[in-house]
């Protein structure tokens, strides 16, 4: 489990193709490679991993994760390559605060930019989603993009709006963005609960 604030970007050293549709990624971090346990959690722009390795390469420190064919399809990793830079969270421990909301790192689909507005030191995206997503997506409600906790500013059919602070754009991805990129969507689990029971009542 997660809240969606970004505490580091890593970037990816080495994307190998390994049998059974397998691709294992080795992504240099900030934290140290000895704190994180084989068997952890690690969210990557939005995708909970699993830590299958440590180490270290020149003066950085890395840990690896292994991304099975259906992750690769679903959402951007399949498209990280040597360079590519991802926003980089550690799972929650009992007694942390929760900053952002709840997010499990399970992604939904992915958004894609259709418009951006820079402003002083801010920026507005405006992204479309599938179209079965968009009925949990709701003005002021919680979304995950590439696993940041964002509010969602205005709801228009199948797009909505998102205002990216200076302290946000500085410590993830998301000053890069460009107008068509995907970011792994991740909606509010609450709205994706209240929706199930509406379908019940």
């Amino acid at each position: 489990m997660f809240t969606g604030i970004v505490t580091d970007v890593g970037e990816v050293l080495v994307a190998e193709d390994r049998a059974a549709g397998l691709r294992r990624l080795t992504i240099a971090c900030a934290y140290e490679a000895a704190s994180i346990a084989i068997g952890a959690s690690i969210a990557c722009s939005g995708v909970c991993m699993t830590a299958v390795a440590t180490g270290r390469e020149g003066k950085r420190d890395t840990f690896s994760v292994d991304a099975a064919a259906e992750t690769l399809r679903l959402t951007t990793v399949g498209r990280w390559r040597t360079g590519t830079r991802v926003n980089l969270e550690r799972s929650l421990k009992m007694g942390d605060e929760l900053g952002g909301h709840l997010v499990s790192g399970h992604v939904d689909g992915l958004a894609e930019i259709i418009a951006r507005e820079d402003l002083t030191d801010m920026a507005r995206f405006t992204l479309r989603v599938p179209h079965p997503l968009a009925r949990f997506i709701a003005q002021k409600g919680s979304v995950a993009l590439d696993g940041v906790s964002l509010t969602v500013n205005a709801v228009t059919a199948d797009t909505f709006s998102v205002l990216i602070i200076p302290h946000t754009l500085s410590v993830t991805t998301f000053a890069a963005l460009q107008v068509g990129d995907q970011l792994n969507l991740e909606v509010d689990v609450m709205a994706r609960y209240a929706a199930r029971l509406m379908e019940q009542s």
